[in-house]
């Protein structure tokens, strides 16, 4: 049931904006009353972020599944082209919309921002396991960090060009400007 609700509420919010969009409306949009609605999700932001938390877990178990000796910025990149690919694909307008939406709205920012630091460690600890350690080094928490930064940056970028980018080549992109930023 969260999942159909979440698809239907980010359709609507992706449609109407995210301001505009009240938490009755999102409830109608999916078919359920204002109260189960809230049995689900806190707040609007909540919907927004649940698809991010979706996302950041299909990247860690991407990440945890590629090959041992990948380099963690590979491993990192191409699961993250991986996991984004169908998403983006099935449905751009949506994409975008909520790209911006978490870029633009100062609320879903930080809700974003706190996300993203749980998933750095969540890589760190991923890039540790596939070299063998128990603990993620200092190295490891810096390749998840930057990662997903270049992951972010990109994001933006394709958003702005309302996705008629090829998400992959800006991913690749981002990743090759990230790593030559640190090049000496």
């Amino acid at each position: 049931m969260s999942d159909e609700l979440a698809e239907a509420a980010l359709r609507l919010l992706a449609r109407q904006g995210f301001e505009e969009t009240t938490v009755d409306e999102l409830a109608a949009a999916a078919g359920v009353s204002r109260r189960t609605f809230f049995r689900y999700f806190a707040s609007k932001e909540d919907v927004v972020i649940s698809s991010v938390v979706v996302v950041c877990e299909a990247i860690v178990a991407e990440v945890a599944a590629r090959p041992a000796e990948e380099p963690p910025a590979v491993a990192i990149r191409e699961a993250v082209k991986t996991v984004t690919a169908e998403d983006f694909a099935e449905d751009r307008e949506k994409s975008v919309a909520l790209i911006r939406h978490t870029m633009q709205i100062p609320a879903l920012r930080a809700r974003f921002a706190e996300r993203q630091d749980l998933l750095r460690d969540d890589l760190a600890a991923v890039l540790a396991r596939r070299a063998g350690r128990d603990v993620p080094s200092p190295r490891d928490q810096f390749a998840a960090g930057l990662g997903l930064l270049a992951f972010a940056g990109a994001m933006q970028f394709w958003a702005a060009s309302d996705g008629r980018e090829d998400p992959a080549s800006v991913l690749d992109a981002a990743f090759e400007e990230a790593g030559q930023a640190f090049a000496v």
